[in-house]
């Protein structure tokens, strides 16, 4: 079920030919593009439409009433309503430490001042379907709500029953969302990007979703703000030595496949019985799961056991990789977390399982996949701020820094700009 791979004697360049997930073998783009004209053009009616075309259920409305929110909230069990609020606590304080100071920086007669201006309106994304997210729907409003966004709207596909069930309404009275609509896929993501007569046209969108979401945001990208990172299948490297049982390691190469196809879970190890071991537990727990079917997808494509030399060359795997969720279970863990530059989330020891960073550590559990943990992070606070500069001069500023303007423009040819400054001058 995991396959084997042994890097011990590999060459300098084997990094570059690292099995990897594929996306797909082609991009869905010109299905996405087509929905969303679909949508710009057609608005609410289109999405119920769609809805019908591809969740395979018919709507009168996408809009879910705010009174269904505070409704669910009170038919959820005590257990589920407590464990919502105590994650909802930890999210909201882990982001409030991100919130930016204005910053001042004085020099020449010259004063900037960066401000964090939150934007005016932003749109979470929580996938559904065969699946209900409520914990998604916290990751992603809260940090919004935290960093002084106005409005607040969610879309969520609606169940086989044609609702959005309790949990997910729940979770979205718990963040203060203030507007909900049940409408999935590429078709959710228009209707965000550029409105509809129920949905409200949004200044960011954020969340995670299948291929079709992922393209669906990079498609508005230039019309509505996407932070940079791959929000897709859910991915997890797990490191191990025989410090760690190999049970604990194999339920968390599990727990993230569980979510289904396309994503990734290896485990990696310098130590083979712990790779043997581990392989044939995952096999046992895969048998007996209620999710057979999504953790075969799962691994069947993106499934590996590493054989490495050491706990270096195995960070040295994992930054190549750049996971989602990198779990360092072995002794040295601590010593080795400082090696680590690409990963979305990095846990640390045999008690820290990536399921804690999922539901209750505090940070979103939104993270960069398919190897955008290069270059991006978690969902944040400034996601869903915009830093703006003011600039404020004196006529010392202008007559100290007047020449050096002055030099510049003449060098790009550009008379005007010499002009600005050369008239305001003390001089002049």
């Amino acid at each position: 079920m995991l396959k084997k791979l042994d890097l011990r004697s590999s060459s300098d360049n084997y990094l570059d030919s690292l099995p990897r997930p594929k996306i797909v073998k082609e991009l869905p783009v010109d299905s996405v593009r087509a929905i969303i004209a679909r949508v710009r053009e057609g608005g609410d009616k289109a999405l119920i439409e769609l809805t019908e075309l591809y969740d395979k259920v018919h709507l009168d409305s996408v809009t879910v009433d705010n009174s269904a929110l505070k409704a669910a909230y009170g038919r959820i069990s005590p257990e589920l309503k407590n464990a919502l609020e105590l994650a909802a606590k930890s999210i909201t304080e882990y982001h409030e430490l991100e919130i930016e100071k204005d910053k001042i920086f004085d020099k020449n007669g010259v004063r900037v001042t960066q401000r964090s201006v939150p934007m005016s309106v932003a749109g979470c994304y929580v996938p559904g379907g065969k699946a209900r997210y409520p914990s998604s729907v916290l990751m992603t409003a809260i940090p919004a709500k935290v960093a002084g966004v106005e409005t607040v709207i969610l879309c969520v596909p609606p169940g086989a029953d044609g609702k959005v069930d309790d949990a997910t309404l729940a979770a979205a009275y718990i963040a203060g969302v203030d507007a909900l609509y049940s409408v999935g896929g590429a078709q959710a993501i228009a209707a965000m990007a550029y409105g509809t007569e129920s949905v409200r046209r949004v200044d960011v969108i954020v969340g995670p979703g299948n291929i079709f979401v992922s393209v669906a945001k990079r498609e508005v990208a230039q019309d509505v703000g996407v932070p940079s990172s791959f929000a897709g299948p859910s991915e997890v490297v797990v490191i191990a030595d025989s410090t760690t049982p190999a049970d604990w390691a194999a339920i968390d190469v599990v727990v993230q496949a569980e979510h289904g196809p396309d994503g990734l879970a290896w485990f990696i190890s310098w130590d083979e019985a712990v790779i043997d071991e581990v392989i044939d537990c995952v096999e046992q727990i895969v048998t007996s799961s209620p999710r057979r079917s999504e953790i075969e997808s799962t691994l069947s494509e993106g499934g590996y056991a590493v054989l490495v030399r050491d706990g270096s060359q195995a960070i040295e795997v994992a930054n190549a990789i750049a996971p989602e969720h990198l779990e360092i279970l072995c002794e040295s863990s601590r010593e080795l977390s400082v090696l680590v530059r690409n990963a979305g989330a990095v846990f640390i020891g045999k008690f820290s399982p990536a399921s804690l960073g999922d539901y209750v550590a505090g940070p979103s559990h939104v993270l960069p996949t398919y190897g955008s943990a290069r270059f991006g992070s978690a969902l944040r606070v400034g996601d869903f701020v915009k830093h703006v500069h003011y600039v404020e001069a004196s006529q010392e500023g202008i007559d100290i820094l007047a020449p050096h303007v002055t030099a510049i423009s003449q060098a790009e040819g550009l008379t005007a700009h010499e002009m600005s400054v050369g008239m305001r001058k003390s001089n002049a």
